[in-house]
């Protein structure tokens, strides 16, 4: 079996040295052992020899203008927005649909070019060029729910059928408090409702954390998903809505 190209450079390296510093008929072992191994001409052996030990120049490959200029980012930003602030994957998904009916409507001024670029940008792209406009959206406050630990895995009686994270009616819901720091006294919450399978999130605003107005936002807010409820992840003990919700 022949050599391949990467060996036979890395021999030719090896011997470069040894036929530098060598006499004339060291240099002439060597010139007849690289033609045996490589299957060169003299000439061509004794100029691979030469070159094997010159110190190349990389000069550093242009930068590639970016696919997605100012021009689609903006009007991303903007479709984002009509959207209701979506993940990549579900705003790809409305895009084909989105991107024409905004421009026949005259709602969304962008060219051609911009348009067909539009269609052509992938979820994890968008993730990427939205994740800062996502940071601006993140909630300043205190979560007053214990963090995520498997609850489904412990307490069963959490749902009312069995559990499937890739079936869309699964949801985790989470409470986060408003209190500048000082929990004393009584204070706004902002109600999270995630559905697990496919991200669909719905806020409100909670008056304190009253079984009523948890209750009253809960119904408000499942209400408002495209699917029926089949189950909630949440730390019912500081909710205080376990009784109602089963």
């Amino acid at each position: 079996m022949g050599l391949t190209m990467s060996e036979r450079k890395a021999v030719t390296k090896k011997l470069a040295l040894d036929y530098r510093r060598g006499d004339r008929a060291r240099k002439g072992q060597i010139l007849d052992q690289v033609c045996e191994l490589n299957g060169w001409h003299r000439s061509h052996a004794r100029k691979a020899l030469t070159q094997a030990l010159v110190l190349k120049v990389v000069r550093p490959r242009p930068p590639r203008p970016p696919l997605y200029g100012e021009a689609v980012i903006k009007a991303l930003r903007f479709l984002w927005a009509v959207q209701g602030t979506p993940c990549g994957r579900l705003l790809a998904a409305a895009l084909p649909d989105l991107v024409p009916r905004l421009r026949r409507l005259g709602e969304l001024n962008v060219d051609d070019e911009t348009a067909t670029l539009l269609l052509q940008i992938a979820p994890a792209t968008i993730d990427r060029r939205l994740s800062a406009d996502w940071a601006k959206l993140t909630l300043r406050g205190r979560s007053h729910t214990k963090p995520g630990t498997l609850l489904k895995d412990s307490i069963p009686m959490r749902t009312w059928a069995e559990w499937d994270d890739a079936v869309p009616g699964f949801v985790e819901i989470d409470l986060v408090g408003h209190e500048g720091g000082n929990s004393k006294g009584e204070f706004c919450f902002t109600l999270d409702i995630t559905d697990i399978a496919t991200g669909w999130t719905e806020t409100r605003s909670v008056r304190n954390k009253a079984q009523k107005w948890v209750f009253a936002a809960i119904k408000d807010a499942t209400a408002s998903f495209p699917f029926p409820i089949l189950g909630i992840d949440s730390d019912y003990a500081d909710l205080g809505i376990m009784p109602t919700l089963a």
